[in-house]
């Protein structure tokens, strides 16, 4: 699992650099400044979670024993799936259905953070 993580971990991160560069050169001028505002908040976010996964996969490694750890993987990789890729539907093609799948992102992202944490008293 922790192999899986991390190459998912560092295609996130390299999609999020590759996005963030896009933002800021073709879609400047493109969409509203909310829409680049959401674009970039889904960036962001995707960015942060990678990081997460990378640190999730180094503590599996660690601890493979420690089952939350994967469920916080899966809550990272699933809310940046249902948050950064809701908003990126948002801004970039207008797809007004998505707003209400961006919370459940939102709510696996916490999720993975708590799975993270109580993880962290069985892990160390």
């Amino acid at each position: 699992m922790a192999r899986l993580f991390f190459a998912i971990a560092s295609i996130l991160g390299a999609l999020s650099v590759a996005g963030g560069a896009f933002g800021a050169h073709a879609l400047k001028g493109q969409l509203t400044e909310t829409a680049l505002g959401s674009f970039e908040t889904g960036i962001r976010y995707q960015m942060y979670h990678a990081l997460a996964l990378l640190l999730v996969a180094l503590l599996i490694k660690q601890s493979p024993n420690v089952s939350l750890l994967t469920v916080a993987g899966w809550c990272f990789i699933a809310g940046t799936v249902l948050f950064s890729g809701s908003l990126y539907g948002l801004s970039l093609a207008g797809i007004k259905a998505l707003g209400p799948v961006t919370p459940l992102g939102g709510v696996a992202f916490i999720a993975g953070w708590i799975c993270l944490a109580i993880a962290s008293s069985k892990a160390f």
